[in-house]
């Protein structure tokens, strides 16, 4: 009888092994820009396919459920090691499978069902784990919510103490999926004392700025910070729950039995190299990279007389609001648009939309992953110029596929490794 263990995929399973080619194509040849992706080493994808992926070690290192974890414990120790040094955090838990499984697990720590959390509106640039009512976290936790200021559509930290005094919340959480400002976390940790609350901060965007000292760090003040892996941290899906030591216990517990069962320990490892590459100064260039990317492309976007949500950015992403040049162009429409043309963004609400989550009035957008490709400030004129041309050819396919001709052209020009 043939072994099929010893078979690579293309043989096994043909039909997976298209899916895997057409997949690799695909983002070989589109530009990726939306701000949560990014396109991971050699070595972080390498480290994904190991023989770790065979071995449970549930519980932490030193204190496994499970024989034969020596391999595990090290390589565990080495990822929470290089987390700590790269934050300057007292404790990091890598275990997580997940951004949202990271900030459950802190709101197990820090409540009790009904009590009250403050966090940023998922309609105002917030996350679903924060609060939303179909989310765990809405639904076992009573949800106050913050947004941002009509005029300016920035954070109003005088409303968020004003919130914080009137709820008095349990929990406070300074966090975005789509906010393109810097986020206070001093303030909102002087708000979250005064109030008796606790403050966790989900740094998940611009855990990559953080580390490379381009953005504020909440190590100092926030009681729990929690990350995803990759976005501008460019390591493999995962994600990370960082505290002092006092308050390592009871994270720990709360991830592992808590919420999880054994961990990924080939994802851990794809951790432990996408830190040691954070460590590295290249890294700290390439984040700057980002953030130039990003505020040209923010500017050449506004030349073309598009409007930015709070007029700009200050980290990887931006919102666009659609309606000052294509008043009657919905996120959805202008979404699929773009990936006809080879351009990979999502629709997304802007603060105060009138249009429904499904349809929307914005795009979201963000460079690492462009920046991954080697693209830098210089190209971004021509990136706002396709995605202007692209929504303004009123789906005429004609267009669409003479913009994904450039496309191809830029994309061959900047390969992504693999």
């Amino acid at each position: 009888m043939q072994n099929y263990m010893i078979r690579p995929i293309a043989e096994v399973d043909p039909q997976i092994w298209q899916a895997i080619q057409n997949e690799e194509a695909r983002q070989q040849n589109t530009l990726e820009l939306i701000a949560s992706e990014n396109h991971v080493s050699v070595a972080v994808r390498q480290a994904m396919g190991t023989v770790f992926t065979n071995k449970y070690a549930e519980g932490y290192p030193g204190k496994r459920y499970y024989g034969g974890c020596t391999n595990m414990d090290s390589i565990e120790d080495i990822a929470r090691n290089r987390a700590k040094q790269l934050f300057s955090a007292d404790h990091a838990n890598v275990q997580p499978h997940s951004g949202a499984q990271a900030n459950a697990a802190v709101l197990l720590a820090a409540l009790r069902p009904g009590d009250t959390i403050l966090s940023m509106d998922l309609a105002h640039g917030g996350h679903l784990s924060h609060g939303l009512k179909a989310n765990m976290s809405g639904s076992l936790y009573n949800i106050v919510h913050y947004g941002v200021d009509r005029q300016t559509e920035r954070v109003n930290m005088d409303e968020v103490r004003r919130l914080a005094n009137e709820h008095k919340p349990k929990l406070v959480i300074a966090g975005f999926s789509a906010y393109a400002r810097t986020l206070d976390f001093a303030a909102f940790a002087d708000i979250a004392r005064n109030a008796g609350a606790k403050l966790m901060a989900d740094i998940a965007h611009v855990a990559g700025l953080v580390a490379a000292g381009l953005y504020p760090t909440s190590i100092p003040y926030a009681d729990f910070t929690t990350t995803t892996t990759h976005k501008t941290l460019r390591g493999p899906r995962g994600g990370m729950i960082m505290c002092n030591a006092e308050t390592a216990p009871l994270v720990d517990k709360w991830v592992f039995p808590g919420t999880q069962g054994g961990p990924l320990m080939h994802v851990i490892l794809a951790k432990a190299v996408a830190f040691g590459e954070a460590l590295r100064p290249e890294f700290k260039q390439y984040q700057q990279q980002i953030v130039a990317n990003a505020k040209t492309l923010a500017e050449s976007l506004q030349s073309r007389g598009y409007r930015l949500v709070s007029g700009g950015t200050d980290n990887h992403l931006m919102l666009v609001d659609l309606r000052a040049v294509h008043p009657d162009l919905t996120g959805k429409q202008a979404e699929a648009w773009l990936e006809e043309a080879g351009i990979i963004v999502n629709k997304n609400m802007i603060p105060f939309d009138e249009r429904k989550p499904t349809l929307t009035s914005g795009l979201r957008i963000g460079t690492p992953a462009i920046t991954t490709r080697g693209l830098a400030a210089q190209h971004m004129t021509t990136v706002a110029e396709l995605i202007h041309e692209a929504l303004s050819c009123n789906g005429d396919a004609g267009v669409l596929q003479r913009v994904r001709g450039r496309v191809l052209d830029i994309c061959s020009q900047f390969p992504i490794p693999h």
